[in-house]
Protein backbone atom coordinates (compact mmCIF):
# COMPACT_ATOMS: atom_id res chain seq x y z
CA UNK A 1 0.00 0.00 0.00
CA UNK A 2 1.84 2.89 -1.38
CA UNK A 3 1.25 7.02 -0.55
CA UNK A 4 -2.12 7.79 -1.23
CA UNK A 5 -3.60 11.51 -1.05
CA UNK A 6 -5.22 12.83 1.66
CA UNK A 7 -7.55 15.43 2.52
CA UNK A 8 -10.32 16.39 4.37
CA UNK A 9 -12.02 20.25 4.07
CA UNK A 10 -15.44 19.43 5.94
CA UNK A 11 -17.47 17.21 7.76
CA UNK A 12 -19.89 16.62 5.17
CA UNK A 13 -17.83 16.33 1.83
CA UNK A 14 -18.45 12.88 0.01
CA UNK A 15 -16.45 10.31 2.15
CA UNK A 16 -13.42 8.59 -0.18
CA UNK A 17 -11.18 6.94 2.57
CA UNK A 18 -11.13 6.07 6.16
CA UNK A 19 -9.81 4.68 8.94
CA UNK A 20 -11.22 2.01 11.13
CA UNK A 21 -10.07 -0.52 13.71
CA UNK A 22 -12.17 -3.70 13.83
CA UNK A 23 -13.03 -5.16 17.88
CA UNK A 24 -10.42 -7.25 18.62
CA UNK A 25 -10.16 -9.99 21.48
CA UNK A 26 -8.53 -6.83 23.85
CA UNK A 27 -12.50 -5.85 23.74
CA UNK A 28 -13.62 -9.12 25.15
CA UNK A 29 -11.03 -8.92 28.29
CA UNK A 30 -12.74 -5.81 29.52
CA UNK A 31 -13.38 -6.72 33.40
CA UNK A 32 -16.00 -4.77 35.92
CA UNK A 33 -13.39 -3.85 38.56
CA UNK A 34 -11.45 -2.17 35.27
CA UNK A 35 -14.06 -0.78 32.75
CA UNK A 36 -13.63 3.01 33.76
CA UNK A 37 -10.07 2.84 34.18
CA UNK A 38 -10.59 1.83 30.46
CA UNK A 39 -12.98 4.38 29.66
CA UNK A 40 -16.03 2.00 29.42
CA UNK A 41 -18.89 2.32 31.30
CA UNK A 42 -19.84 -1.67 31.11
CA UNK A 43 -18.45 -4.40 29.88
CA UNK A 44 -19.86 -5.52 25.82
CA UNK A 45 -20.27 -8.87 24.57
CA UNK A 46 -17.75 -9.29 21.75
CA UNK A 47 -19.32 -11.52 19.33
CA UNK A 48 -22.16 -9.43 19.67
CA UNK A 49 -20.58 -6.06 19.19
CA UNK A 50 -18.40 -7.61 16.47
CA UNK A 51 -21.24 -10.32 14.67
CA UNK A 52 -24.29 -8.34 15.24
CA UNK A 53 -23.14 -5.04 15.03
CA UNK A 54 -19.82 -3.39 14.29
CA UNK A 55 -19.45 -5.79 11.14
CA UNK A 56 -22.57 -3.95 9.39
CA UNK A 57 -20.49 -0.76 9.63
CA UNK A 58 -17.71 -2.27 7.80
CA UNK A 59 -19.89 -3.68 5.13
CA UNK A 60 -21.77 -0.23 4.47
CA UNK A 61 -18.66 1.41 4.38
CA UNK A 62 -17.28 -1.08 1.87
CA UNK A 63 -19.99 -0.70 -0.26
CA UNK A 64 -19.57 3.40 -0.72
CA UNK A 65 -15.93 3.50 -0.76
CA UNK A 66 -14.69 0.22 -1.74
CA UNK A 67 -17.75 -2.38 -3.86
CA UNK A 68 -15.10 -4.14 -5.49
CA UNK A 69 -14.08 -5.49 -2.14
CA UNK A 70 -17.55 -6.73 -0.93
CA UNK A 71 -20.38 -6.74 -4.13
CA UNK A 72 -21.04 -10.21 -4.83
CA UNK A 73 -19.67 -11.67 -1.11
CA UNK A 74 -22.55 -11.08 0.94
CA UNK A 75 -23.72 -14.70 1.30
CA UNK A 76 -20.70 -15.86 1.30
CA UNK A 77 -18.88 -13.13 4.19
CA UNK A 78 -22.05 -14.16 6.59
CA UNK A 79 -22.49 -18.02 5.93
CA UNK A 80 -22.06 -19.36 9.44
CA UNK A 81 -19.68 -21.91 9.47
CA UNK A 82 -17.15 -19.18 8.36
CA UNK A 83 -14.62 -18.11 10.63
CA UNK A 84 -14.71 -14.18 10.25
CA UNK A 85 -11.62 -14.11 8.19
CA UNK A 86 -12.90 -11.18 6.13
CA UNK A 87 -12.28 -8.85 8.95
CA UNK A 88 -9.65 -10.40 10.58
CA UNK A 89 -6.26 -8.30 9.51
CA UNK A 90 -3.88 -11.85 10.09
CA UNK A 91 -6.53 -13.49 7.61
CA UNK A 92 -5.43 -14.66 4.42
CA UNK A 93 -9.50 -13.53 3.50
CA UNK A 94 -8.93 -10.02 4.89
CA UNK A 95 -10.70 -7.99 3.06
CA UNK A 96 -7.57 -5.73 2.58
CA UNK A 97 -8.93 -2.22 0.81
CA UNK A 98 -6.83 1.54 0.26
CA UNK A 99 -10.31 2.89 1.09
CA UNK A 100 -11.58 1.43 4.05
CA UNK A 101 -7.69 1.03 6.11
CA UNK A 102 -7.65 -0.82 9.17
CA UNK A 103 -5.06 -0.20 11.68
CA UNK A 104 -3.69 -3.28 12.54
CA UNK A 105 -2.97 -4.07 8.89
CA UNK A 106 -1.36 -0.80 8.53
CA UNK A 107 0.94 -1.78 12.21
CA UNK A 108 1.70 -5.58 10.56
CA UNK A 109 3.21 -3.66 7.61
CA UNK A 110 5.52 -1.54 9.11
CA UNK A 111 6.67 -3.77 11.62
CA UNK A 112 8.04 -6.08 9.04
CA UNK A 113 10.80 -3.48 9.27
CA UNK A 114 13.41 -4.55 11.13
CA UNK A 115 14.45 -1.26 12.65
CA UNK A 116 10.90 -0.01 12.96
CA UNK A 117 9.93 -3.20 14.61
CA UNK A 118 13.37 -3.00 17.67
CA UNK A 119 12.28 0.43 18.47
CA UNK A 120 8.60 -0.28 18.81
CA UNK A 121 9.09 -3.11 20.86
CA UNK A 122 11.73 -1.26 22.92
CA UNK A 123 8.86 1.30 23.19
CA UNK A 124 6.12 -0.81 23.99
CA UNK A 125 7.80 -2.66 26.86
CA UNK A 126 9.32 0.53 28.26
CA UNK A 127 5.28 1.92 28.64
CA UNK A 128 4.17 -1.90 30.08
CA UNK A 129 7.25 -2.30 32.06
CA UNK A 130 8.07 -5.38 30.63
CA UNK A 131 10.91 -7.73 31.36
CA UNK A 132 13.61 -8.06 29.29
CA UNK A 133 12.99 -11.60 28.40
CA UNK A 134 9.43 -10.92 27.03
CA UNK A 135 11.32 -7.75 24.70
CA UNK A 136 13.28 -10.58 23.30
CA UNK A 137 10.75 -12.86 23.41
CA UNK A 138 8.37 -10.46 21.08
CA UNK A 139 11.37 -8.95 19.10
CA UNK A 140 11.18 -13.29 17.60
CA UNK A 141 7.32 -12.42 16.85
CA UNK A 142 6.26 -12.08 13.12
CA UNK A 143 4.84 -9.28 12.21
CA UNK A 144 1.25 -9.57 11.92
CA UNK A 145 1.19 -11.53 15.47
CA UNK A 146 3.39 -8.67 17.35
CA UNK A 147 0.70 -6.33 15.37
CA UNK A 148 -2.28 -8.40 17.21
CA UNK A 149 -0.15 -8.30 20.36
CA UNK A 150 0.12 -4.65 20.39
CA UNK A 151 -3.24 -4.17 19.96
CA UNK A 152 -5.06 -6.79 22.77
CA UNK A 153 -1.93 -7.62 24.84
CA UNK A 154 -2.07 -11.61 24.33
CA UNK A 155 -1.05 -13.73 21.06
CA UNK A 156 -2.78 -15.52 18.75
CA UNK A 157 -4.78 -17.75 20.73
CA UNK A 158 -3.98 -17.45 23.84
CA UNK A 159 -5.15 -16.53 26.89
CA UNK A 160 -2.37 -15.23 28.48
CA UNK A 161 -2.21 -11.46 29.22
CA UNK A 162 1.11 -9.78 28.42
CA UNK A 163 0.03 -6.55 29.21
CA UNK A 164 -3.35 -4.70 29.02
CA UNK A 165 -5.53 -4.52 25.76
CA UNK A 166 -6.02 -1.52 24.27
CA UNK A 167 -9.83 -1.45 24.10
CA UNK A 168 -10.59 2.08 23.24
CA UNK A 169 -9.00 1.80 19.37
CA UNK A 170 -12.03 1.23 18.04
CA UNK A 171 -12.44 5.17 18.41
CA UNK A 172 -9.73 5.74 15.82
CA UNK A 173 -11.33 9.32 15.63
CA UNK A 174 -9.59 9.86 18.96
CA UNK A 175 -5.73 8.97 17.82
CA UNK A 176 -5.58 11.77 15.05
CA UNK A 177 -7.34 13.95 12.89
CA UNK A 178 -6.65 15.14 9.05
CA UNK A 179 -7.03 19.19 8.69
CA UNK A 180 -7.11 20.26 4.84
CA UNK A 181 -3.86 17.95 4.17
CA UNK A 182 -2.03 18.25 7.52
CA UNK A 183 -2.23 15.22 10.26
CA UNK A 184 -2.63 16.57 13.96
CA UNK A 185 -1.93 13.73 16.50
CA UNK A 186 -3.81 13.64 19.95
CA UNK A 187 -2.23 13.14 22.98
CA UNK A 188 -4.33 11.43 25.14
CA UNK A 189 -5.59 12.56 28.63
CA UNK A 190 -6.14 9.22 30.39
CA UNK A 191 -2.91 6.08 30.75
CA UNK A 192 -5.27 4.05 28.96
CA UNK A 193 -4.59 5.46 25.65
CA UNK A 194 -0.86 6.24 26.05
CA UNK A 195 -0.03 2.53 23.40
CA UNK A 196 -2.47 3.93 20.91
CA UNK A 197 -0.82 7.07 20.63
CA UNK A 198 2.30 5.47 20.68
CA UNK A 199 0.96 2.70 17.79
CA UNK A 200 -0.43 5.74 15.25
CA UNK A 201 2.29 7.74 15.52
CA UNK A 202 4.79 5.04 14.40
CA UNK A 203 2.24 4.57 11.47
CA UNK A 204 1.73 8.13 10.54
CA UNK A 205 5.61 8.49 10.22
CA UNK A 206 6.58 5.49 9.20
CA UNK A 207 4.36 3.80 7.20
CA UNK A 208 4.85 4.22 2.84
CA UNK A 209 0.89 5.46 2.49
CA UNK A 210 1.60 8.60 4.84
CA UNK A 211 5.04 9.61 2.69
CA UNK A 212 4.28 12.21 0.96
CA UNK A 213 2.43 13.93 4.41
CA UNK A 214 5.28 13.13 6.47
CA UNK A 215 6.45 17.33 6.94
CA UNK A 216 2.83 17.86 7.23
CA UNK A 217 2.60 15.95 10.85
CA UNK A 218 1.75 18.60 13.49
CA UNK A 219 2.67 16.87 17.45
CA UNK A 220 1.64 19.35 20.18
CA UNK A 221 4.57 19.83 22.75
CA UNK A 222 4.12 20.00 26.75
CA UNK A 223 5.19 23.20 28.06
CA UNK A 224 8.56 23.33 29.70
CA UNK A 225 6.73 24.37 32.86
CA UNK A 226 4.50 21.36 33.13
CA UNK A 227 7.30 19.29 34.07
CA UNK A 228 7.75 20.63 37.53
CA UNK A 229 3.74 20.84 38.45
CA UNK A 230 2.06 17.94 40.40
CA UNK A 231 1.10 14.51 38.49
CA UNK A 232 -1.89 15.79 39.17
CA UNK A 233 -2.57 18.63 37.93
CA UNK A 234 -4.23 19.64 35.04
CA UNK A 235 -2.62 23.22 35.17
CA UNK A 236 -0.73 23.83 32.07
CA UNK A 237 -1.23 19.91 30.75
CA UNK A 238 -1.59 19.49 27.11
CA UNK A 239 -3.96 16.98 25.86
CA UNK A 240 -6.24 16.84 22.77
CA UNK A 241 -8.46 13.84 21.41
CA UNK A 242 -9.31 13.95 18.05
CA UNK A 243 -13.58 13.79 19.21
CA UNK A 244 -12.96 17.45 20.14
CA UNK A 245 -11.89 18.71 16.59
CA UNK A 246 -14.06 19.07 13.55
CA UNK A 247 -12.74 20.09 10.08
CA UNK A 248 -16.01 22.56 9.38
CA UNK A 249 -14.56 24.19 6.03
CA UNK A 250 -11.48 24.84 4.19
CA UNK A 251 -10.32 27.38 6.76
CA UNK A 252 -12.40 26.99 9.88
CA UNK A 253 -11.94 24.42 12.88
CA UNK A 254 -13.33 23.92 15.74
CA UNK A 255 -10.99 22.47 18.47
CA UNK A 256 -13.29 21.60 21.95
CA UNK A 257 -11.86 22.19 25.43
CA UNK A 258 -13.62 19.01 27.10
CA UNK A 259 -13.24 16.42 29.65
CA UNK A 260 -10.48 15.00 27.01
CA UNK A 261 -9.28 18.60 25.92
CA UNK A 262 -7.10 20.77 27.63
CA UNK A 263 -7.42 24.91 27.43
CA UNK A 264 -3.27 24.73 27.16
CA UNK A 265 -3.86 22.27 24.29
CA UNK A 266 -6.12 23.92 21.99
CA UNK A 267 -4.47 27.54 22.78
CA UNK A 268 -1.39 25.69 21.16
CA UNK A 269 -3.13 24.15 18.45
CA UNK A 270 -4.67 27.57 17.50
CA UNK A 271 -1.23 28.90 17.39
CA UNK A 272 0.40 25.91 15.32
CA UNK A 273 -2.96 25.95 12.82
CA UNK A 274 -1.94 29.54 12.55
CA UNK A 275 1.79 29.47 12.37
CA UNK A 276 1.79 26.88 9.96
CA UNK A 277 -1.16 28.73 7.61
CA UNK A 278 -3.30 25.55 8.02
CA UNK A 279 -6.35 27.26 8.32
CA UNK A 280 -7.52 31.30 8.67
CA UNK A 281 -10.34 30.64 11.48
CA UNK A 282 -10.68 28.76 14.95
CA UNK A 283 -13.36 28.54 16.96
CA UNK A 284 -12.96 27.17 20.72
CA UNK A 285 -16.01 25.24 22.08
CA UNK A 286 -15.61 25.09 26.05
CA UNK A 287 -18.14 22.40 27.66
CA UNK A 288 -18.86 21.19 30.65
CA UNK A 289 -16.23 18.50 31.92
CA UNK A 290 -18.39 16.06 32.43
CA UNK A 291 -18.20 12.42 31.95
CA UNK A 292 -21.76 13.07 30.15
CA UNK A 293 -20.02 15.26 27.22
CA UNK A 294 -16.87 13.90 26.98
CA UNK A 295 -16.08 15.43 23.47
CA UNK A 296 -17.58 18.16 21.40
CA UNK A 297 -18.90 15.60 19.08
CA UNK A 298 -21.10 13.95 21.19
CA UNK A 299 -22.86 17.30 21.65
CA UNK A 300 -23.59 18.07 18.39
CA UNK A 301 -22.31 16.73 14.38
CA UNK A 302 -23.39 18.24 10.92
CA UNK A 303 -25.76 16.42 8.70
CA UNK A 304 -25.81 18.95 6.01
CA UNK A 305 -24.40 22.34 5.00
CA UNK A 306 -27.91 24.25 6.30
CA UNK A 307 -28.89 20.54 9.53
CA UNK A 308 -27.13 19.99 12.52
CA UNK A 309 -27.95 17.39 15.83
CA UNK A 310 -27.30 19.11 18.69
CA UNK A 311 -28.54 18.20 22.31
CA UNK A 312 -30.86 21.17 22.85
CA UNK A 313 -29.28 21.82 26.58
CA UNK A 314 -26.71 23.95 24.58
CA UNK A 315 -29.75 25.79 22.43
CA UNK A 316 -30.84 29.36 22.28
CA UNK A 317 -33.90 28.67 24.48
CA UNK A 318 -31.82 26.97 27.12
CA UNK A 319 -29.56 29.33 27.48
CA UNK A 320 -31.70 32.36 27.36
CA UNK A 321 -34.37 30.89 29.69
CA UNK A 322 -37.20 31.96 27.42
CA UNK A 323 -39.41 29.94 28.63
CA UNK A 324 -39.07 30.53 32.66
CA UNK A 325 -41.00 33.22 34.58
CA UNK A 326 -39.40 36.32 36.29
CA UNK A 327 -39.13 34.35 39.46
CA UNK A 328 -37.55 31.47 37.78
CA UNK A 329 -34.56 33.61 35.96
CA UNK A 330 -33.61 35.08 38.95
CA UNK A 331 -33.31 31.72 40.94
CA UNK A 332 -30.95 30.54 38.21
CA UNK A 333 -27.98 29.65 39.91
CA UNK A 334 -26.00 27.19 37.39
CA UNK A 335 -22.51 27.66 37.61
CA UNK A 336 -20.20 28.66 34.99
CA UNK A 337 -18.48 25.62 34.54
CA UNK A 338 -21.72 24.00 33.49
CA UNK A 339 -22.39 26.00 31.01
CA UNK A 340 -20.91 26.34 27.22
CA UNK A 341 -18.58 28.97 26.06
CA UNK A 342 -17.11 29.74 22.46
CA UNK A 343 -14.86 32.57 21.01
CA UNK A 344 -13.32 32.76 17.35
CA UNK A 345 -10.03 33.29 16.92
CA UNK A 346 -9.06 35.02 13.24
CA UNK A 347 -5.77 34.41 12.01
CA UNK A 348 -6.19 38.08 10.46
CA UNK A 349 -6.47 39.74 13.81
CA UNK A 350 -6.24 37.14 16.73
CA UNK A 351 -6.22 40.33 19.04
CA UNK A 352 -10.20 41.13 18.10
CA UNK A 353 -11.82 37.30 18.50
CA UNK A 354 -15.70 36.69 18.61
CA UNK A 355 -18.08 35.64 21.44
CA UNK A 356 -20.98 33.51 20.56
CA UNK A 357 -24.02 33.18 23.46
CA UNK A 358 -24.44 30.00 22.53
CA UNK A 359 -23.76 26.54 20.56
CA UNK A 360 -27.15 27.77 17.70
CA UNK A 361 -25.29 30.84 17.31
CA UNK A 362 -22.22 29.53 16.18
CA UNK A 363 -23.32 26.97 13.99
CA UNK A 364 -25.80 29.24 11.96
CA UNK A 365 -22.49 31.31 11.51
CA UNK A 366 -20.87 28.59 10.18
CA UNK A 367 -23.58 27.54 7.79
CA UNK A 368 -24.15 31.16 6.55
CA UNK A 369 -20.29 32.59 6.61
CA UNK A 370 -18.52 28.87 5.72
CA UNK A 371 -21.28 27.31 3.72
CA UNK A 372 -22.83 30.38 1.98
CA UNK A 373 -26.26 28.92 3.24
CA UNK A 374 -28.66 31.59 3.02
CA UNK A 375 -31.82 30.08 3.21
CA UNK A 376 -33.31 28.62 6.67
CA UNK A 377 -31.12 26.52 8.99
CA UNK A 378 -32.19 23.76 10.72
CA UNK A 379 -31.35 21.99 14.12
CA UNK A 380 -32.74 18.49 15.05
CA UNK A 381 -32.64 17.42 18.80
CA UNK A 382 -31.43 14.75 20.34
CA UNK A 383 -34.36 12.61 22.19
CA UNK A 384 -36.85 15.01 19.89
CA UNK A 385 -36.13 17.82 23.12
CA UNK A 386 -38.29 15.74 24.90
CA UNK A 387 -36.93 15.41 28.95
CA UNK A 388 -35.67 13.14 29.96
CA UNK A 389 -35.29 11.61 26.51
CA UNK A 390 -33.14 14.04 25.46
CA UNK A 391 -30.42 13.25 27.72
CA UNK A 392 -30.78 9.87 27.60
CA UNK A 393 -29.99 9.44 24.08
CA UNK A 394 -27.18 12.26 24.12
CA UNK A 395 -25.67 9.61 26.42
CA UNK A 396 -25.72 6.43 23.66
CA UNK A 397 -24.44 9.12 21.11
CA UNK A 398 -27.98 10.68 19.28
CA UNK A 399 -25.16 13.78 18.80
CA UNK A 400 -22.36 11.47 17.15
CA UNK A 401 -23.42 10.93 13.62
CA UNK A 402 -20.95 9.93 10.61
CA UNK A 403 -21.67 11.45 7.55
CA UNK A 404 -20.89 9.28 4.56
CA UNK A 405 -21.80 12.38 2.10
CA UNK A 406 -24.00 15.50 3.23
CA UNK A 407 -27.32 14.56 4.38
CA UNK A 408 -26.47 10.79 4.43
CA UNK A 409 -25.58 9.91 7.92
CA UNK A 410 -25.46 6.73 10.31
CA UNK A 411 -26.09 6.19 13.80
CA UNK A 412 -27.72 4.30 16.34
CA UNK A 413 -31.33 2.11 16.42
CA UNK A 414 -32.15 2.90 20.10
CA UNK A 415 -32.43 6.65 19.67
CA UNK A 416 -36.25 6.06 19.14
CA UNK A 417 -36.85 10.26 19.39
CA UNK A 418 -34.42 11.05 17.68
CA UNK A 419 -35.30 8.90 15.01
CA UNK A 420 -38.59 10.56 15.17
CA UNK A 421 -37.25 14.09 15.09
CA UNK A 422 -34.76 13.22 11.66
CA UNK A 423 -38.49 12.11 10.38
CA UNK A 424 -40.45 15.56 11.51
CA UNK A 425 -37.29 16.91 9.77
CA UNK A 426 -37.86 14.99 6.53
CA UNK A 427 -35.35 12.48 6.38
CA UNK A 428 -35.97 8.62 4.99
CA UNK A 429 -34.75 6.41 7.46
CA UNK A 430 -33.85 2.77 6.37
CA UNK A 431 -32.10 0.30 8.66
CA UNK A 432 -28.69 -1.07 7.24
CA UNK A 433 -29.82 -4.55 6.65
CA UNK A 434 -32.26 -3.51 4.31
CA UNK A 435 -29.94 -1.29 3.08
CA UNK A 436 -27.48 -3.89 2.15
CA UNK A 437 -29.53 -6.03 0.47
CA UNK A 438 -30.76 -3.31 -1.44
CA UNK A 439 -27.14 -2.70 -2.69
CA UNK A 440 -26.27 -6.35 -3.20
CA UNK A 441 -29.67 -6.93 -5.50
CA UNK A 442 -29.09 -3.29 -7.06
CA UNK A 443 -32.26 -2.19 -5.92
CA UNK A 444 -30.47 0.56 -4.16
CA UNK A 445 -28.14 3.40 -5.90
CA UNK A 446 -26.10 4.72 -3.75
CA UNK A 447 -25.87 8.25 -5.96
CA UNK A 448 -29.08 8.32 -5.61
CA UNK A 449 -29.40 8.04 -1.69
CA UNK A 450 -29.91 11.71 0.28
CA UNK A 451 -31.59 12.82 3.40
CA UNK A 452 -31.13 9.47 4.97
CA UNK A 453 -30.72 8.61 8.34
CA UNK A 454 -29.20 4.64 8.09
CA UNK A 455 -30.15 2.56 11.24
CA UNK A 456 -27.40 0.71 12.93
CA UNK A 457 -27.61 -1.93 15.51
CA UNK A 458 -26.39 -0.82 19.05
CA UNK A 459 -26.85 -3.55 22.01
CA UNK A 460 -23.30 -3.77 22.41
CA UNK A 461 -21.42 -1.04 20.88
CA UNK A 462 -23.30 2.33 22.42
CA UNK A 463 -22.10 0.53 26.34
CA UNK A 464 -18.44 1.20 24.77
CA UNK A 465 -19.73 5.15 24.79
CA UNK A 466 -18.74 6.17 21.15
CA UNK A 467 -21.11 6.77 17.97
CA UNK A 468 -19.67 5.89 14.15
CA UNK A 469 -18.32 9.87 14.00
CA UNK A 470 -15.98 8.56 16.92
CA UNK A 471 -15.16 5.20 15.05
CA UNK A 472 -14.04 7.00 12.38
CA UNK A 473 -11.09 8.88 11.00
CA UNK A 474 -11.88 10.24 7.71
CA UNK A 475 -8.64 10.41 5.59
CA UNK A 476 -10.23 11.70 2.53
CA UNK A 477 -13.21 13.63 1.38
CA UNK A 478 -14.37 15.38 -1.55
CA UNK A 479 -14.96 18.98 -1.22
CA UNK A 480 -18.44 20.53 -0.51
CA UNK A 481 -19.36 21.86 -4.06
CA UNK A 482 -20.53 25.85 -3.93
Amino acid sequence: MGSEKISVTSEIGLLKRVLVHSPDSGLGKVVPSKAQDWLFEDIVHLETIRRKEYDYYIKLLLYFLDPEKIKGKLSDIDRPDQDFGFYKPSSDAFYRSSKVIEIEYLLAEILAQKDIKLKLVASVCAIENCSYELQDELMKAEPKELAHIFITGTFFKKTTMLFPPVPNFIFTRDIGIVINDYILLNKPAKQARTREALLMKYIFFNHPFFEAYRNKIIELPETPHRFLLPSDSVEKSVTLEGGDIMVVSRDHVLIGVSERTSLEAAHIAVKTLFEKNVVQKVSVVKIPMKRDYMHIDTVFTQVKRNVWVMLGKFSRKHVKKEDADEIQKNLDTRKKEDLISIIQFKKEDIAHPILFDNLEDLLVDISQQDHGYKGRIQFIYSGNNEFPFDVREQWTDSCNLLALKEGVVLGYDRNDKTLEAFQKAGFETIHVKDLLNGLESGAVDISQLKDTFIVMPSAELSRARGGFHCMSMPLLREPLEN
